[in-house]
């Protein structure tokens, strides 16, 4: 699950990341969208879509105790290819071939 702290201070932790030539990898793409070099993380809207099913569930009568625990199906792996350029690292096409998503 994504810090609430990170959504907040995205801006500022993304500019100081590039102040410092930092490479950092964030826990959700709104930090790539914003200048972060990558992200790899769950997809939100898949998170909620699933929680909805339980809330159905239980509002139908099952036992919260009674529900599986379950992880996220679907992980999300963005790059930002104009971030890695301004910090001089090559991307490997073996690596930008696993992406979700190329930001350019």
């Amino acid at each position: 699950m994504v810090d609430p702290l990170e959504g907040v201070l995205r801006k500022q932790t993304v500019a100081l990341a590039a102040q410092y030539r930092l490479p950092i990898i964030y826990p959700s793409r709104g930090s790539a969208e914003a200048g972060g070099l990558a992200s790899y993380g769950t997809i939100l809207g898949n998170q909620y879509r699933q929680a909805a099913t339980f809330v159905h569930k239980i509002l139908n009568g099952a036992k919260p105790a009674d529900l599986p625990v379950e992880q996220p199906t679907k992980l999300e792996f963005v790059i930002n290819l104009k971030t890695a350029q301004s910090l001089g690292l090559a991307i490997p096409p073996s690596l930008l071939a696993t992406a979700d998503e190329a930001i350019e």
